[in-house]
């Protein structure tokens, strides 16, 4: 499971990093869309690895709070970008 949530977790960044050299407004909604689906893997393992009691109720409220907010900024960034395409 550490290994699943730290390949999904870098991954996110890994996806935005790439959006910043987009070579369109197409191609940067689908990197920051791969970003979001990453987040949302990221999401899933953060409940897998609490509920087996690999991380405590703190830790694990403090990681899901920083992945949410992610989540939002990335969801936010591509509804503004479509806007922006009319799409």
């Amino acid at each position: 499971m550490a290994k699943q949530i730290y390949r999904s977790g870098t991954s996110i960044g890994a996806n935005i990093a790439e959006s910043r050299y987009a070579q369109s407004g197409p191609d940067f909604i689908s990197k920051l869309s791969i970003a979001l689906k990453e987040a949302g893997e990221t999401e899933y393992w953060l409940g897998c690895i609490y509920s087996s009691g690999l991380i405590d109720e703190k830790g694990y409220e403090s990681m899901l709070s920083d992945n949410t907010e992610i989540m939002k900024m990335l969801t936010a960034s591509i509804n503004t970008m479509k806007k922006k395409l009319g799409i």
